[in-house]
């Protein structure tokens, strides 16, 4: 006959318990609470849990799968590459918490939470930004501003919530929603010898000194490629990581910059040059992942981006 085995609960938890790895939920938040703060002690007053559970949390799930996933440095927590990885995942996880949580609810509860936004420009963004804030007074945003390569990198990894830039997306996974068409035109300082002439071919620039955004600058981009096809070739390209540098460079007499005609303003310095016969058209989106597009807030933020639009 067939000899039995009498096994115990206790001895069967003891032996899952030693051979494969496990999480809790109080895992994850305690990590995703720190990726978000950058470290364990703003973690604890953001969330109002103590810094030795958050610690422990954190310690409990890196044991469990050896894995680092902070580098501790003085006060901060710097997510490693594993780390970076996992944060992407609870991103995703607790933005669908909230959107459930937002379904069963109804939209009237909408008074807080927090919006990631990168753009490529806060002159775009801002007033999306207000007539949310208005709508829910309790709403916080973060903005970053890069150029239009970098937003649409943050949106992709999960770290902006939405975005709005001037960069056309036929990417499945992005909902894009048309803001606004602009036309990029050249500035330079009132002295310049274009600086007399209201218009100019793109063939003005041909041995001219430009001022620029980096490579990844849709403005860039734009002006670029109107030159390659009028086969004009500037003396130099003077290349500044900002809109606010590459004004000041070009009032400081550097050579001619571009821009959005929306963004140009009222500066003295400056004399606005349109530019002809070119296709130097664009255009501002504000886009979200098509995979949240349902949270609360990034559907509050395209609603609003959806009614300001012209």
């Amino acid at each position: 006959m067939f000899g039995v085995r009498l096994i115990s609960v206790q001895y069967i938890i003891q032996m899952l318990s030693i051979g494969f790895a496990y999480m809790t939920p109080a895992q994850l938040r305690a990590f995703h609470l720190v990726a978000e703060a950058g470290s364990f002690s703003a973690a604890a007053r953001t969330s109002g849990l103590s810094q030795p559970n958050l610690s422990g949390q954190v310690t409990a799930l890196e044991r469990a799968y050896e894995a680092r996933l902070f580098d501790r440095r003085g006060r901060g927590a710097v997510p490693t590459d594993a780390g970076r990885q996992l944060h992407a995942i609870t991103t995703r996880l607790f933005a669908a918490e909230d959107e459930a949580r937002a379904l069963l609810a109804g939209e009237g509860t909408l008074t807080h939470g927090h919006l990631r936004i990168a753009a490529d420009s806060a002159h775009h963004v801002v007033s999306i930004m207000a007539a949310l804030k208005r709508r829910a007074d309790g709403v916080t945003f973060s903005l970053s501003i890069d150029n239009s390569a970098v937003v649409l990198e943050r949106l992709l990894r999960h770290d902006a919530d939405v975005a709005v830039m001037a960069r056309s997306v036929s990417d499945p996974r992005l909902q894009a929603l048309l803001l606004r068409r602009d036309r990029l035109v050249l500035f330079a300082p009132a002295d310049h010898a274009l600086a007399r002439r209201r218009r100019v071919a793109v063939a003005a620039l041909d041995g001219a000194d430009l001022v620029l955004r980096e490579r990844g600058s849709i403005t860039r981009e734009v002006l670029e490629r109107a030159m390659a096809a009028a086969g004009v070739q500037p003396r130099s390209i003077i290349e500044v990581q900002t809109r606010e540098g590459v004004r000041e460079a070009v009032a400081a007499g550097f050579g001619v910059g571009a821009v959005f005609a929306s963004e140009l303003g009222e500066d003295r310095r400056f004399r606005a040059i349109a530019i002809d016969k070119a296709d130097v058209d664009v255009a501002e989106y504000a886009v979200c992942l098509q995979d949240r597009r349902r949270a609360a807030l990034v559907q509050a933020f395209m609603d609003e981006a959806r009614a300001l639009a012209p």
